[in-house]
């Protein structure tokens, strides 16, 4: 039989804090989601963090009986309802971003980001597993933040879920606010007019993607995210800059000072929920602070296929070469010497699949190197 179900998105600050004072806040949200019914909650991506590239995040990654997955599962049975959050996960010798969906039964189920975005591959490895929860609710499928912006995901999940849980908080990257060490700022603005064109990219990644493709599956879809204006270090500043080189060839006066490289960033309105149809039913605005939006949807009673071929998504071919090549080479070295430094000399061992990559990564960017400072001389 069709079933209705109601739905609740949550959205909290980026800023880190401490982990306790952030359980405190995702309690507050999530209960009062519960009082109006909610029956399925989704926190924000990291939501017992924060967002920052600092390497406090690895210490405070967390094994499953941590604090964090403890406190999601004994909430979700306080509250009768099934709860998702995410957590940096510290599993044997590796870390991973983590989402958990917790049900008032006691189960959990686990699906690990896929995509980390850009200077994320610094402080947790990659996954290539989805997973596809079958709950009280339904079947549910699960994608972390950039990941939804990978058709083939979406497709992974075709004709095998019911509802797709999406977690997020995403800073948006086409509209940074880079500080050097001189207190002098760049914005995209200044960075030539390619950069200009990836202002809009942020709402093209979380609202009209994840409508787009929530229409293709024919499932309906929620989605949480952050809120607020973080400033975090950037790693490894002075190799960025000389990697945009090619991009925006003025960034090499900036070289010298890019050590430390600050990066200031409004998160993406990313939150809502949407329907079978792709038609939003509720969205969280960045003036709503931390709070949540909730909607009820309608599952049929037989599992949706999607009809016709799968939309592209409509991302630049540049926001891909960015976040999935240029800003991990940057980051990728970062992630062995920081988890080994927090947890022992067994962290994160090499995996050959890395090795060929971060070669053949290394010889494109030396490549764009040596043609970004050719045309700079030429100017």
């Amino acid at each position: 039989m069709a079933r209705t179900l109601t739905l609740a998105t949550v959205q909290m600050d980026a800023n880190p804090a401490p982990t306790a004072e952030r359980l405190a806040r995702a309690e507050r949200l999530v209960t009062e989601a519960a009082a109006a019914g909610a029956q399925l909650v989704v926190l924000p991506e990291l939501f017992n963090l924060g967002y920052a590239y600092v390497e406090e995040n690895f210490r405070r990654a967390e094994p499953e009986d941590g604090p964090t997955l403890t406190w999601l599962k004994r909430t979700a049975t306080r509250l009768n309802l099934h709860l998702a959050g995410s957590l940096l996960l510290l599993d044997q010798d590796e870390i991973y971003n983590a989402l958990f969906l917790c049900a008032p039964d006691g189960r959990s189920w686990r699906y690990d980001k896929h995509y980390p975005w850009g200077w994320e591959c610094g402080y947790f490895r990659e996954s290539d597993r989805i997973t596809v929860a079958e709950t009280a609710l339904g079947a549910i499928g699960f994608l972390l933040c950039w990941d939804v912006a990978h058709a083939e995901l979406w497709r992974r999940y075709a004709g095998r879920v019911d509802l797709m849980v999406l977690a997020s908080c995403p800073p948006d990257f086409g509209n940074p606010v880079y500080r050097f060490s001189d207190g002098s700022e760049l914005t995209a603005d200044d960075l030539g007019p390619l950069f200009r064109r990836l202002q809009s990219e942020g709402p093209k990644i979380f609202q009209a993607t994840v409508c787009q493709q929530t229409a293709w599956l024919g499932v309906p879809a929620l989605n949480s995210t952050g809120c607020g204006q973080i400033q975090t270090p950037l790693p490894n500043g002075q190799l960025l800059m000389a990697l945009l080189a090619p991009l925006a060839p003025r960034v090499l006066r900036y070289l010298p000072r890019a050590r430390p490289l600050i990066g200031r960033y409004h998160l993406v309105p990313a939150g809502q929920i949407v329907a079978a149809t792709g038609e939003p039913l509720a969205r969280l605005t960045p003036t709503q602070g931390e709070s949540f939006v909730q909607a009820q949807v309608t599952l049929p009673d037989r599992r949706p296929s999607p009809q016709g071929t799968q939309p592209v998504p409509p991302v630049s071919r540049v926001t891909y070469w960015l976040s999935d090549l240029l800003l991990p080479w940057v980051s990728v070295p970062l992630y062995r010497r920081g988890a080994r430094q927090a947890w022992g000399a067994t962290m994160a061992p090499p995996r050959p699949a890395t090795r060929r990559w971060l070669a053949l990564s290394g010889g494109v960017a030396l490549l764009g190197f040596l043609l970004g400072t050719r045309l700079a001389r030429r100017r």
